[in-house]
């Protein structure tokens, strides 16, 4: 039998082989006249399949002595090599004792002001967030619990109105743990599980455990991302995920410059009002029947904006649109661009992720050409929100264009290098920490593990059109094979089922979707997404993003709108 060495020992090995690795200790083996302490250590040498808590349960002091002890008189190879294998049994862990373990306490008593750094606030601290973190892992266990509604919905007046004990309003005097609580309990219970497996109404969904836990972190240091000197950790990690996702972009040797930014608009036309060049001077191209850009098109509103004596100055292409899933033709689109000496834009906010995938970046052909690419790991990838990255192709010009030297925060005289403060490059100064969460997922998964995600949620999004598309009642709103995981149908009840096409039929039809979706939310059993587009009625926008979705998933989806939408 291999002996383990204490004190790190495998914790299927029992304390009597950790003792057996040393010499007898003197004064405190077998041979101790102490028969108190010979009767502690037997207790200890029955310990079967222990944990390391024994040095600090079982035998208490004498078991922090009996580690101490075995840590001094290890060799310094021995230990030397012990520090490189610590781990939570360490005796080193002193504060993973009882005074962690949730212990009954009243919390009706007890107020913001009792917890830290209130004077003797550790206990009450530490009580309260294990209560906390109770509360989470409950609501995370029920919501991959199919049977868990995905909501419980009610209207705005109701909950503005108070539910139960959960009030929203706000009052002068403070309110006790014990009502923190229970608004804690409450605000997740009327709130959406947009981690459920049967949760596809956004293009971000589910619930990542490795995210999840990069954001209780994230928030605990409570940091900001403007300099190194508040950030060191974090800033790094920002620097090198970015160069990753920007080699993955295609761009030689990752070069480049970036941000992880709080504020990506969905609308190229938001932006144009608020950088100022007006609403009007966005000029909107048309698209083909599956919503790409048509380059002809673009090249002809370039020609003629010209010759009105305009100066166009930026291309928008979209890898990945919001409704249909569309996918631009890049490469045509930058040939024009090059043409024109014009900025090409990427907004890869939606099918960036595609990138990590060897099956399916081929949709993304062409990006390594664009000047700049937006790219949100919180959508197809997974990443808790939010997590949006904006990666430019040449280095230093986003300092070029934002940078207005604040003496104030940005010194030049540090101690360290200042290139790595990245605050005066972003157009507003204070960042959350958004690097976190999406550098530990890439850690624990791997680029591997993104890959099989992004291919999973397309092979349920091509089995969910294999299923439907020539299914009585549905309808697929444009022919072909999805290029995303977007979906997108109609459902056609019986009794609008071989009408001839009209206005008062799309009329009708158009209220399908709502109806529909209304009873979704009622009974909270799934939820999806609708919405008209262009001269189609409403139809249902189907997305998969969900790590937890499966086929059974899927079929449900189907049956629920069969069921709710057959008599309407």
């Amino acid at each position: 039998m291999t002996q383990p060495t204490c004190p790190t020992a495998v914790a299927s090995r029992c304390a009597q082989c950790v003792l057996r690795r040393h010499p007898p200790l003197h004064g405190l083996h077998s041979t101790h006249k102490d028969t108190h302490t010979q009767a502690k250590l037997k207790n200890v040498h029955s310990v079967l399949a222990y944990e390391y808590a024994w040095m600090h349960g079982c035998t208490r002091k004498l078991g922090m002595k009996i580690c101490g002890f075995l840590q001094k008189n290890n060799s310094l190879e021995e230990r030397g090599r012990l520090a490189g294998q610590k781990n939570l049994l360490s005796c080193d862990n002193s504060d993973r004792d009882s005074r962690y373990r949730r212990t009954e306490t009243d919390f009706s008593n007890l107020f913001a002001r009792d917890l830290l750094p209130a004077k003797n606030g550790e206990e009450p601290t530490i009580q309260f967030l294990l209560e906390v973190v109770e509360i989470l892992t409950n609501y995370i266990k029920k919501t991959f619990d199919r049977s868990t509604k995905v909501l419980d919905f009610h209207h705005p007046h109701q909950l503005l109105e108070g539910m139960e004990g959960f009030n929203l309003e706000l009052s002068d005097q403070p309110e006790s743990l014990e009502q923190i609580l229970v608004d804690c309990r409450d605000t997740l219970k009327y709130g959406i599980r947009t981690g459920h497996p049967r949760f596809f109404n956004q293009l971000s969904s589910g619930l990542d455990i490795i995210g999840l836990a990069g954001e209780w972190l994230t928030s605990t240091a409570n940091t900001n991302m403007f300099t190194y000197e508040i950030a060191p950790v974090f800033v790094l990690m920002e620097q090198l995920t970015l160069k990753k996702m920007r080699e993955m972009i295609g761009w030689p040797g990752g070069e480049g410059d970036g941000l992880f930014s709080p504020g990506h608009h969905y609308s190229i036309k938001k932006a144009g009002a608020a950088l100022g060049f007006g609403t009007d001077n966005v000029i909107l191209l048309s698209t083909d029947e599956r919503g790409r850009v048509i380059p002809a098109d673009l090249e002809a509103k370039i020609i003629a904006a010209k010759q009105k004596g305009y100066v166009p100055l930026f291309v928008n292409a979209t890898a990945g649109s919001t409704v249909y899933g569309a996918f631009d033709p890049i490469n045509e689109i930058a040939d024009i661009c090059e043409k024109y000496n014009l900025w090409l834009h990427v907004d890869g906010a939606w099918g960036g992720g595609l990138l990590m995938s060897r099956k399916h970046r081929h949709k993304l052909n062409g990006v390594e050409r664009a000047n700049s690419v937006t790219w949100n790991p919180h959508k197809m990838m997974g990443v808790p929100l939010q997590c949006s990255a904006i990666l430019v192709r040449e280095k230093g010009i986003l300092a070029g264009c934002n940078s207005m030297c604040a003496g104030y925060l940005f010194q030049p005289d540090k101690q360290y290098d200042v290139t790595y403060d990245t605050g005066d490059k972003a157009i507003q100064c204070g960042r959350h920490v958004d690097i976190f969460k999406f550098w530990l997922m890439w850690k624990a998964k791997g680029t591997i593990g993104f890959e099989q995600h992004i291919d999973k949620c397309l092979d349920l999004s091509q089995y969910l059109y294999n299923k439907i598309k020539n299914r009585e009642g549905f309808q697929m709103v444009f022919d072909g094979v999805p290029q995303h995981t977007n979906v997108c149908f109609w459902y056609i009840p019986p009794s609008l089922r071989g009408m001839p096409d009209s206005n008062e039929w799309r009329e009708k039809l158009h209220r399908v979707a709502p109806k529909i979706k209304a009873m979704m939310m009622e009974s909270g059993t799934t939820m999806v997404g609708y919405q008209p587009q262009g001269n189609k009625v409403n139809f249902f926008r189907m997305v998969v993003s969900n790590a937890a979705a499966t086929q059974s998933d899927i079929d449900f989806l189907i049956d629920e709108i069969e069921r709710m939408g057959q008599d309407l």
